[in-house]
């Protein structure tokens, strides 16, 4: 019989309330209706001048721990606050969780830099301790070309790397690719170490007429009478969207029409060659508040994944649970080292092209929209996100190996 646990989650992603959606709070979630007591130790960066503070909030506690700007800063601060947030999140857990004895600490990359924190605790309250690893650093930063193999910072990040593999008592790899990479590079690693644990989300359902639809298309200047591919997420480098760019000029059916929603690095070098080309078979949205985003997603036909050809990383975009969740059959143009075009090929609700092929892109494009049935592409993909992708999965799996404290 599995007990009750006392469960404290370290993450760089800002969360404020537990009934958000996304992969973590779903997961955290899960864990509360369990009957589980979570604590989540989440970053407030100094731009927004609040100070470190600690509060109850739907059934569980959140520290929110004031940090140096993270995300959407120069370079040099980044750098700093990166390498500042454990020593910040130990003297904060310090000061506000020093009553709580912790049975399980759960925590995620990004970052690499967590290692001190997992540690401390660890350490303190004997806790048991699973890793999901969702970034595979500083490895992906070699092959974006942000770090310089062999350089003094990525010898330095390699050593947390591996500290970090070492005190998990467990890591959830997101695929088996993902899986089969950390063990071909981590030797030191003992192979029952590792379990596939993929992105999982609790879904809900949007069940739209095709009136509905019309009128979420038209609220954003969305033809109603073509296929609309979609891509929403993180416009950044490690996505290739060049190759995107190519694709909607290479797509001349007058039928297609793509929609690129999102925000990252690289939205103004997007935006201006959508204000220099005045494409009129797509258009370019600001990041969207996420409901509106699902709605919205709800309205298109298919998604698209686009990852740089250059990865040597298997990475698999949490994106992809959007597009299941709605229903939507996906292409994914990725490098060839990643495995989710063949989980989405092998599940029949999509189709992979390696990143840069343009023949293969169009291939694909026609025979999803013209030769496959569109309808019972949708279905598998909704039978894809039930069979892998639902939350309880993630939560069965870090209750066997960490359940019993």
């Amino acid at each position: 019989m599995y007990s009750q646990m006392k469960v404290l989650f370290l993450t760089l992603v800002e969360i404020h309330s537990i009934d958000e959606r996304g992969i973590y709070q779903d997961l955290l979630r899960k864990f509360r209706d369990e009957g589980h007591d979570v604590t989540i130790v989440t970053p407030i960066e100094r731009r927004r001048r609040i100070p470190t503070r600690i509060e109850s909030k739907n059934g569980v506690t959140i520290l929110k721990v004031k940090t140096f700007n993270i995300q959407k800063t120069n370079v040099v601060e980044k750098a700093i606050g990166t390498l500042a947030i454990e020593h910040q999140y130990i003297w904060a857990i310090k000061k506000h969780l020093s009553n709580i004895r912790f049975d399980l600490i759960l925590y995620s990359t990004p970052p690499i830099t967590f290692a001190s924190v997992v540690d401390f605790v660890r350490k303190r309250d004997k806790a048991r301790t699973y890793l999901l690893l969702k970034d595979i650093f500083p490895q992906n930063a070699v092959d974006m070309d942000m770090i310089k193999e062999g350089s003094i910072i990525h010898r330095y990040f390699l050593r947390k790397e591996k500290t970090l593999y070492q005190i998990s008592d467990t890591i959830g790899c997101m695929s088996p690719a993902n899986l089969d990479y950390v063990l071909r590079h981590n030797p030191e690693i003992v192979p029952e170490k590792l379990e596939v644990n993929p992105n999982t989300i609790e879904p809900i359902s949007f069940m739209y007429s095709a009136d509905e639809k019309n009128e979420i298309r038209g609220k954003y200047s969305i033809p109603e009478d073509k296929k609309v591919l979609v891509y929403g997420g993180n416009l950044g480098k490690p996505q290739g969207l060049d190759f995107l760019m190519e694709t909607i000029t290479a797509t001349e059916d007058d039928k297609i029409f793509f929609l690129v929603v999102g925000n990252g690095t690289e939205f103004s070098k997007i935006k201006q060659w959508f204000d220099i080309n005045e494409p009129v078979n797509a258009r370019l949205l600001q990041r969207l508040p996420k409901d509106d985003y699902d709605r919205l997603l709800a309205a298109c036909d298919v998604g698209l994944i686009f990852l740089d050809k250059k990865f040597l990383i298997p990475n698999f975009p949490s994106r992809l649970l959007s597009y299941l969740e709605m229903a939507k059959p996906v292409i994914a143009a990725t490098d060839p080292n990643t495995d989710i075009g063949d989980i989405i090929e092998q599940a029949r609700c999509g189709y992979k092209v390696l990143a840069g092929d343009q023949i293969a892109m169009q291939t694909a494009i026609y025979r999803l929209l013209y030769v496959d049935d569109l309808q019972e592409m949708a279905e598998n993909a909704v039978k894809l996100l039930r069979a892998e992708y639902l939350v309880e999965k993630s939560y069965r799996l870090i209750k066997r190996r960490c359940g019993n404290v």
